[in-house]
């Protein structure tokens, strides 16, 4: 059996709006000890295109972007088991969530949750949902930033992406 698999600390910020919820880290990211470093996920470059900043920045500069944009960055797990980086390898008897009630009581301005594509959404809806405290809250399911999603183009992700970003802000404008 591999080793337990650890998720990191929310990138957050008391005025976010929104946020963004993936699984857990794969591979690339937990080598890495940041956000969806593999070179072939397009979330920095998503976020670069929807709030302007250089997704080839260095990490903390994208970090900053983000939380200036409002945006909030965690996953649903806080641990589990896994092989490799897929989500369909996560053993569903070892899935440990993130405390989202303690999160979203700190985060009072979060209206939005994205989650970055199914298996967070699924996670959520299954393992925290029954017990979140938190019902001001809009649920959207957006397509996968992951390399293993290639049903859709960049192109179609970014006018997804940009729907809930732009919808979220246009909300509290």
């Amino acid at each position: 059996m591999s080793a337990r698999i650890v998720s990191f600390e929310p990138i957050a910020v008391s005025s976010a709006r929104i946020l963004i919820l993936g699984s857990i880290p794969g591979e690339a990211s937990l080598q890495a000890g940041q956000y969806y470093a593999h070179t072939r996920n397009t979330f920095w470059k998503i976020m670069g295109e929807l709030i302007g900043f250089d997704p080839h920045a260095p990490y903390e500069q994208r970090v900053t972007a983000l939380k200036l944009a409002g945006i909030a960055l965690w996953d649903v797990l806080h641990s589990c088991y896994r092989e490799g980086s897929l989500d369909s390898a996560i053993k569903n008897d070892s899935i440990v969530v993130n405390d989202f009630n303690a999160f979203l009581a700190q985060q009072p301005h979060i209206t939005r949750v994205c989650f970055n594509g199914a298996a967070a959404a699924q996670c959520y809806q299954k393992h925290v949902l029954p017990t979140c405290k938190h019902t001001a809250i809009h649920y959207m399911r957006l397509p996968s930033t992951s390399p293993a999603h290639a049903a859709l183009s960049f192109e179609q992700k970014v006018i997804a992406w940009r729907a809930a970003i732009d919808t979220a802000h246009a909300m509290h404008d």
